[in-house]
């Protein structure tokens, strides 16, 4: 910022220093020019110094001593001066002029800048007399020629170069001044991105996630307040992983000490001559249900672990087809129940491995509570309970036949591991439900429960139709 600066504004000063001395340049040499030609034109009318007896007898000093030569060329070449006053310039272009003897009047610049001699040599055409000529009555005496006038260009050289000092001195404070103003404002600027930097240094240093005080509202602080953002969504997701790592470990935890508890019984037994087939049957089943509960809380870890905002390779899915395969595989696992189910199309973009897992835990969650404890099948044939599964404008709702809620656990039916006091005695690693709400959140969507009077829990799933969704 401060090279910018500084180069733009000596570009600047650049410009207008240039167009500054050209402008004064020409001008004062058009005025000298006017002013040749008019002076020049005047006294070749007047006749006085074309007069080549007066033009000899005339002193220096009459012409402004040297700053102003005056002579007179005849068409032959002959030059003629005042006496002890050098002669101005005369050449080709002077001579032409008397020569010719029209109307216009030659103009050129004579010697080198500051060199000494440097003249503006005005030539007009004129009809002198000669000397000892008396032509104040004979107009015929009069020869062609032309009155060369020669002004000095010492004062408007010095001008400019005064002119040009100025302007340089003045550009290079400007430049400098720029310089060292586009350096404050740099600092002052970039103040509050090297304190950003700072904090994002820290935070990398010691893995700090206090976010940093935001003040004023310009781009450096929108920059600071999305960095704030990302250091609370950083300290939300590590959170996660916190209390995933806590509670899975407490979970883990008691399969598998039951599954070591009856290996080592196991290990004992076959020390003191085995067990009864049966009862070693029986064991097996048990560190069989305790491996299978394991591979699930294993599952349902990874799915809740894939901590990511939204739904990456996502398809265009059938939301209908999908629950239609979740209520078939459902009903296998329990036929004691009767199945309401009402569908209608619904399109959404997501991943059917995903929502198919969501779906199957809330049928999975509905069966398990619409069948009593220790019920699987009436004596009558009569079912033991029902599920109604309706998927209405991208809503599904799932209604159960069993208790329902208690009102101090529908606030964390979705929350990791929560199991209520009813829970507790059946199978199952509290996780079902977070994966639905996980699931719907990767989807745009929401879920909630309710309890729905004469039946039991209800849980509402909506998604958003695929025409409105981002990809």
């Amino acid at each position: 910022m401060t090279l910018l600066a500084a180069v733009a504004v000596g570009l600047a000063v650049a410009i207008v220093s240039v167009a500054a001395y050209i402008t004064v340049r020409q001008q004062m040499y058009q005025n000298l020019d006017d002013s040749l030609i008019q002076r020049a034109g005047q006294a070749a009318q007047k006749g006085v110094l074309t007069n080549l007896d007066n033009l000899q007898k005339a002193s220096a000093d009459a012409f402004g001593l040297s700053d102003i030569r005056v002579g007179v060329l005849s068409a032959t070449g002959d030059k003629y001066a005042p006496v002890n006053s050098p002669l101005p310039p005369m050449g080709d272009d002077e001579l032409q002029i008397a020569q010719n003897q029209g109307d216009q009047a030659s103009l050129r610049t004579v010697g080198v800048r500051n060199g000494g001699s440097h003249f503006r040599v005005v030539a007009v055409p004129a009809r002198f007399c000669p000397v000892r000529e008396p032509c104040n009555y004979d107009d015929g005496l009069y020869q062609p020629g032309a009155l060369v006038v020669a002004q000095s260009l010492g004062p408007i050289d010095q001008t400019l170069h005064n002119l040009g000092i100025v302007l340089w001195a003045f550009g290079l404070i400007g430049v400098i001044g720029a310089a060292l103003a586009g350096n404050a404002v740099a600092r002052s600027g970039l103040r509050p991105l090297a304190r950003l930097t700072g904090a994002a240094e820290h935070v990398a240093r010691t893995e700090d996630l206090k976010p940093i005080p935001v003040t004023g509202t310009d781009e450096i602080s929108r920059l600071a307040m999305a960095f704030n953002a990302m250091l609370g969504a950083l300290a939300q997701s590590r959170d996660r992983q916190r209390r995933l790592v806590g509670d899975a470990g407490h979970e883990l935890r008691t399969p598998l000490t039951s599954v070591r508890t009856n290996l080592d019984l196991l290990a004992q037994a076959d020390k003191r001559g085995g067990l009864r087939p049966e009862d070693r049957q029986q064991l097996l089943d048990d560190v069989r249900a305790q491996m299978d509960e394991l591979t699930q809380l294993i599952g349902d870890l990874t799915e809740l672990a894939r901590d990511t905002p939204q739904v990456r390779n996502a398809e265009l899915i059938e939301l209908s087809n999908v629950v239609e395969d979740a209520v078939i595989k459902v009903r296998r696992r329990a036929p004691g129940l009767e199945w309401h189910v009402q569908l209608t199309p619904f399109p959404v973009w997501g991943d059917e491995r995903l929502l198919g897992r969501a779906v199957t835990n809330l049928l999975d969650n509905a069966a398990k509570y619409s069948v009593p404890e220790g019920t699987e099948q009436r004596s009558d044939g009569q079912p033991v309970g029902h599920v109604t599964v309706r998927l209405l404008d991208g809503v599904l709702t799932v209604t159960d036949s069993g208790p329902g809620i208690a009102e101090a656990d529908l606030p964390h039916v979705f929350d990791r591991f929560y199991r209520s006091s009813e829970a507790r005695g059946r199978p199952g690693s509290g996780l079902g439900l977070a994966i639905v709400k996980h699931a719907a959140e990767q989807h745009g969507g929401m879920i909630y429960a309710r309890n729905v009077p004469g039946a039991g829990a209800q849980f509402t799933l909506w998604l958003p139709h695929a025409a409105t969704q981002t990809r």
